[in-house]
């Protein structure tokens, strides 16, 4: 996410490892020589050859042509310390498992949390394998603080928090979203009224829209209900530090220090390798669900283990290298390189929905909240603009601009002024997630392929 040189090419990339392997070297110079055994190892050239001819066959996720899915390759930084730190491959289960990325992933982790208004020693926090992990531990704390209540979510959170809920035993229920896609606080204001509920889960970004829930009423619902509030910012989380939200999404922004627990993915905007999840709780008393008597933990530490605060055993300490690298290149902060980019992100929205809103051939949804884009071709009914959606999608892709397709609530497109008959509850819309920064001075240039598109579909 930098204004500038964003790659290096594979042999700089190489050059760079040498000299970094050269100088973690020097730190194991006192020990006796050694050579390590490495089955295959005359075969390797020609088996990475063979692995890049079949990776081929793939999307190019680098490129801003891919508009589709949450994907983009993560910061050279990132990828660089990941693969130094796998020389030595360590564990961040136990600190004698991974000694200093452990240490690296506290640090990380707390600027994350600073990130939020949150300080040490004052919340608790780890890294994980992902966003459905990470809220797996949210709502497992959650439950264990009011067994057997019922987590709700709206009906566009993240479908995961359902089947978590059933691993977990705790019942789930949806709530209604409104016509932007977030959550209808008057219907959860209904449900909360009828009693049950011990956890209500924001979405700070959902995944189709990038809508995000109105939490200072949620908030205020809280007050008079006392439940736990769970802060799903897997996608959104980031944009917290861009410029340019909209009041209502930053009001949100602005308030999500006060929530029980966040979650967000450092592998999604913040430019790390699959997977890096992040989990948050603001009370660090928490930890006390995660206590075990392991008899083969490592004892060689009087420190906190961060295998003490996580559910998972075995985690790559390698992910920890890697964010702390990339953060330490780019700090977590208003006005810095990383918030411009998220600032560029959501700009790139902004204008390739008034471009879609001008363009006689398209009916845009909602404007967006951070950088998601939906829209939908004009058509008679909902019925046709479903089907020319998705061969708009399929002609798209020939030209190599690479967008995705959702089932979203017909509400969500102003159908009546259009013109389009609503013969059905949903529509199969275009959906684009500009989430490089360089597709800010691309969106003319995709807009002109999907037009070759549209036509070619027509």
């Amino acid at each position: 996410m930098t204004r500038g040189r964003t790659d290096f090419t594979a042999s700089e990339s190489a050059d760079v490892l040498r000299a970094a392997v050269d100088r973690l070297s020097e730190g194991f110079e006192d020990l006796p020589p050694t050579e390590a055994r490495i089955p295959g190892g005359a075969e390797i050239a020609r088996l990475l050859e063979e692995v890049a001819e079949r990776l081929q066959n793939n999307y190019p996720y680098f490129h801003p042509f891919y508009a589709g899915q949450m994907l983009k390759p993560p910061h050279p930084a990132a990828r660089l310390a990941y693969a130094l730190a796998m020389w030595l491959n360590p564990n961040n289960h136990a600190l004698d498992g991974g000694r200093e990325s452990s240490r690296m992933e506290k640090e990380a982790v707390a600027e994350i949390a600073a990130m939020f208004g949150w300080k040490a020693p004052a919340f608790l926090g780890h890294l994980c394998g992902g966003g459905t992990m990470a809220n797996l531990e949210a709502l497992w704390v959650a439950g264990r603080l009011r067994p057997g209540a019922a987590v709700v979510a709206s009906t566009q959170a993240h479908y995961t928090h359902g089947r978590i809920g059933s691993v977990l035993g705790l019942p789930f229920e949806s709530i209604a979203c409104d016509a932007r896609g977030r959550m209808d606080v008057r219907v959860l204001e209904r449900r909360l009224e009828r009693g049950g509920v011990g956890t209500v889960v924001a979405t700070i970004g959902t995944t189709a829209t990038g809508s995000v829930d109105p939490l200072p009423e949620i908030l205020a619902l809280r007050e008079r209900h006392a439940f736990h509030l769970h802060a799903d910012a897997a996608y959104g989380g980031y944009f917290g530090l861009a410029e340019n939200l909209a009041p209502d999404a930053r009001r949100a922004y602005d308030r999500l220090r006060e929530v029980d627990s966040i979650v967000i993915d450092p592998h999604k905007h913040g430019l790390q390798p699959y997977g890096c999840g992040c989990v948050l709780f603001r009370d660090p008393a928490v930890g006390r669900f995660y206590k075990h008597d392991s008899p083969y933990t490592y004892f060689s530490s009087d420190e906190l283990h961060l295998g003490e605060i996580s559910l998972e055993c075995s985690r790559p300490g390698a992910s920890a290298v890697a964010l702390w690298a990339t953060q330490r290149l780019l700090p977590l902060e208003a006005g810095g390189e990383f918030a411009g980019g998220l600032t560029d992100c959501r700009a790139a929205a902004l204008d390739f929905h008034a471009a879609l809103a001008d363009d006689a051939r398209f009916l845009p949804g909602f404007p967006p909240e951070l950088d998601i884009v939906v829209w939908i071709p004009r058509a008679e009914s909902a019925t046709e603009a479903s089907l020319r959606s998705r061969r708009i999608f399929e002609e798209a892709a020939r030209r190599n601009l690479h967008l995705a397709l959702a089932e979203l609530p017909s509400e969500f497109f102003d159908l009546g002024r259009a013109g389009i008959a609503r013969d059905r509850e949903t529509v199969t819309c275009l959906r684009s997630v500009l989430m490089k920064p360089e597709h800010r001075e691309w969106t003319s240039r995709i807009l002109a392929i999907l037009g070759e598109a549209a036509d070619a579909s027509a």
